[in-house]
């Protein structure tokens, strides 16, 4: 590799900050519109979770069956396809157009009263929704330093947080108002309709995104491309495709999307049958888990940035070593009261969700640089999506067969295995560099 296409393992050694990347209203326009950008995408894929009992109710309970399971495999396959497009095409254009197709899949499904309609539908909606994490990724990529990245993304990442622990309500009280099902998908349309265009029209090119394809096609001018740019993107990628680094963030975010999907998924569930809560209560508990991801989202940001002689991937392996620590303690004392279980619960939440955000945001924008942060992001997230598609078999079958301790204690497993993944990542004593 050549020395104008930096190593994978990004290195944080100190460097001058750009002027351009440190002020202005054009930074804080894309971090904003981004942030709105991936929260919005929430509320395009909750109101199948929301509205499944009036669904059944309404056509039966069999028309849903494989729809959730089908929108996660396309999800999983087009995470890493859209990584690769957005370096293509650039952020901006993979946002906006993935937001209005993800927004016509909520139309056609909110129309339809077919089994095979709402699969259809849901591929091409996993698909669109798998355009948010990569092309957002790039495009805060293009809008963050090496010395500024994990604080900001640090805030950023509470994106998917915030939209998801909004979403539901939003959703449910369209249901509540009468509206019927259908509504939660109409509706959501509208806005990320909305959205997208607003991406479409506001959102920029960041100074730390380099020439190349995507800046020409930015701009209508695809043969623009200088040919020495061209070798360095073509060889970032193949870089990426190479990466040790790369699959080990993977690896461990498959372990990582398995929790955090299991939990997300059952825990309301699991304080009102294993616990006892009522329903309304189960609900509230269980958003400790979200409220604790914020703090440690945060957190791990700016803990990021202060040690920058510690690698990302080893402060993401001790916490996750010390959120085997916290499940442990969860099914250990989580019964005692609602105030325990909210406290040992939100703990697991700050660190489950700070090496979740680190890896998927700040450290596969380092791995892939600023000619393939799209292709590293994707990457990361699409072999971790694979988790989030296992996670149902793993939660029903081992609550079913062995009871709900033992599925904590598979997590404590887990967490362990996704720290292990991120040891060969180890560079202790090396700094951080700007990568490529």
């Amino acid at each position: 590799m050549s020395q104008a296409a930096p190593t994978l393992l990004a290195e944080r050694a100190e460097v001058a900050p750009d002027p351009a990347l440190t002020g202005g209203r054009a930074r804080w326009v894309a971090w904003t519109l981004t942030w709105v950008s991936y929260a919005s995408y929430y509320l395009g894929r909750k109101g199948i979770s929301v509205s499944k009992k009036p669904i059944s109710e309404a056509l039966g309970p069999d028309v849903l069956v494989g729809v959730e399971s089908v929108y996660l495999a396309a999800y999983a396959v087009g995470m890493s396809a859209n990584g690769f497009l957005g370096d293509r095409i650039g952020a901006r254009r993979l946002i906006g157009f993935g937001m209005l197709l993800s927004a016509a899949a909520c139309v056609v499904f909110g129309a339809s009263s077919l089994g095979i309609a709402f699969l259809a539908a849901f591929l091409v909606n996993g698909l669109a929704q798998s355009s948010g994490w990569p092309g957002n990724i790039k495009a805060m990529a293009e809008w963050t330093t090496p010395g500024n990245r994990g604080r900001v993304m640090g805030f950023w990442a509470t994106c998917y947080q915030v939209g998801g622990a909004v979403a539901n309500p939003l959703l449910g009280l369209l249901l509540t108002l009468g509206l019927g099902w259908r509504a939660t998908f109409f509706i959501p349309a509208l806005w990320l309709a909305l959205v997208g265009v607003a991406v479409l029209l506001f959102l920029k090119r960041g100074p730390g995104a380099g020439a190349g394809a995507g800046a020409a096609k930015e701009k209508g001018a695809a043969t623009a491309e200088d040919a020495e740019e061209a070798r360095l993107r073509a060889e970032a990628r193949r870089s990426v495709l190479r990466s040790r680094v790369v699959y080990c963030y993977g690896g461990a975010y498959f372990g990582i999307k398995i929790i955090r999907y299991a939990i997300l998924l059952w825990l309301p569930f699991y304080l009102s049958t294993a616990l006892h809560y009522a329903d309304g209560t189960a609900a509230n508990v269980s958003a400790s888990f979200e409220v604790g991801g914020v703090v440690g989202t945060i957190g791990m940001g700016f803990l990021s940035d202060r040690l920058r002689s510690v690698p990302r991937s080893v402060l993401s392996s001790v916490w996750l070593v010390m959120l085997a620590g916290a499940l442990y303690l969860y099914v250990q004392i989580g019964g005692l009261g609602m105030g325990v279980n909210f406290a040992v619960m939100a703990l697991v939440g700050a660190l489950l969700f700070g090496p979740d955000s680190l890896l998927s945001g700040a450290a596969a924008q380092d791995a892939g640089g600023k000619y393939a942060a799209g292709v590293a992001a994707g990457m990361v997230n699409g072999i971790g999506s694979v988790g989030a598609i296992l996670q149902e078999a793993l939660t029903r079958g081992v609550s079913k067969h062995y009871g709900w301790d033992k599925l904590f204690y598979v997590f404590v497993g887990l967490a362990l295995f996704s720290a292990a993944c991120l040891v060969p990542t180890f560079r202790v004593g090396k700094g951080r560099s700007e990568g490529r």
